[in-house]
């Protein structure tokens, strides 16, 4: 089987995005690769080909970016990989690329399936259904299922996040010098501001990731005087991991609705930054938001609280900090779910199983 994966951009700070969509379609592809043939394409600056262990990676550069959006790039110089493949899987729905490369893999005769990450552009699904374009919808949440009303689509499934479960791990060597964590882009939508209003003065908070809102960033800043909050904007993976280890607990509190008037129907299909943080043994806090309660067992890995409720916020992010003793259950609960479930082996495996499977019946028009 030669499996290939279609993402519009790599998760590569020089020519690509440090998301977590980037991540997952460049973790998926990695890890598959040890099972079978795959290829990883992407779009950059210039072309390009290399190999990842035994993934091959190949960039397109100079692409069309569709509307001037550079995550929605398309380029014809996919076909040949196309027609290369048995398996084609597309990582982002509601894009271009994919939805032309759905239509000339099934003339093809390959198999293609798509993975939605939430992102998106200009694309013929605005204006036509292109879900009966594919041989199967792989979803990473039961909420990402359920808002693309798949929940009775045979050919849907749930595949869940990955998460690299040597690398995420604890560490007892080193020292719980870190305060509570909270990681992600630093957006309006990720809700880091309710978590600083809640946050109680004496309990120290670093905040890790990408400031893409400067206003936001500086909101945060002002928010944050009179307590111990440090923000990290520029840290790799080594330093996260370590990061991570250092922490008491990791806390996404994402929201629907942001302080700005902004709303999100999709805010988080899954957290990716909460399971890297039950990896490494943490205790979590998140929002009862999107896809996020689905990484949780409530009050067993963790808390689970209302989006708006600050009294709850604060008292979740009291109990974590103020019995260490029940944390450290609660991070070790947290690291058994992530090493039975959510493994980038157990996520492949999901996916071959798809891939594998018969046609399913279903109507040209998903309900």
């Amino acid at each position: 089987m030669r499996v290939l994966h279609l993402t519009p951009l790599l998760f590569d700070e020089a020519d690509g995005v440090i998301g977590g969509a980037e991540r997952y379609s460049w973790e998926l592809a990695r890890y598959m690769s040890q099972r079978v043939d795959t290829t990883l394409l992407s779009f950059g600056t210039r072309t390009r080909e290399f190999h990842e262990g035994k993934l091959r990676v190949r960039v397109i550069g100079g692409a069309w970016k569709v509307r001037g959006n550079q995550f929605n790039p398309f380029s014809v110089r996919v076909l040949p990989e196309i027609l290369r493949a048995d398996v084609i899987h597309c990582h982002q729905q509601h894009i271009l690329l994919s939805s032309l490369s759905a239509l000339a893999g099934r003339l093809a005769g390959r198999k293609v399936f798509v993975t939605d990450l939430g992102g998106g552009g200009w694309d013929v699904s605005g204006y036509v259904s292109t879900d009966a374009w594919y041989h199967g919808h792989l979803h990473i949440s039961e909420f990402s299922r359920r808002i693309s009303g798949h929940q009775n689509e045979p050919r849907a499934r749930v595949i869940l996040n990955g998460v690299d479960v040597e690398k995420f791990s604890p560490d007892p060597s080193v020292p719980k010098t870190g305060g509570l964590l909270a990681v992600g882009r630093i957006l309006p939508h990720k809700g880091i501001d309710r978590v600083i209003e809640a946050l109680p003065p004496d309990i120290p908070l670093d905040v890790v990731g990408r400031a893409y809102h400067p206003a936001y960033l500086e909101l945060l800043r002002g928010l944050a005087q009179g307590k111990k909050v440090r923000f990290h904007l520029d840290f790799d993976d080594r330093l996260l991991v370590d990061t991570y280890r250092r922490a008491r607990g990791v806390v996404l509190a994402s929201v629907y609705k942001d302080r700005y008037g902004g709303v999100s129907s999709i805010p988080e299909l899954l957290g990716q930054t909460l399971i890297e943080g039950m990896a490494c043994g943490l205790p979590a806090i998140c929002t009862r938001v999107g896809g996020m309660p689905e990484t949780m067992v409530p009050d067993v890995t963790g808390f689970v609280v209302p989006a708006d409720d600050s009294s709850a916020m604060r008292d979740a992010l009291e109990r974590v900090w103020r019995d260490p003793d029940r944390a450290a259950v609660m991070g070790a609960a947290g690291r058994v779910r992530m090493v039975e479930t959510f493994t980038w082996p157990a996520v492949v495996q999901r996916c071959l199983d798809a891939y594998a499977a018969p046609p399913a019946e279903s109507s040209a028009t998903v309900k």
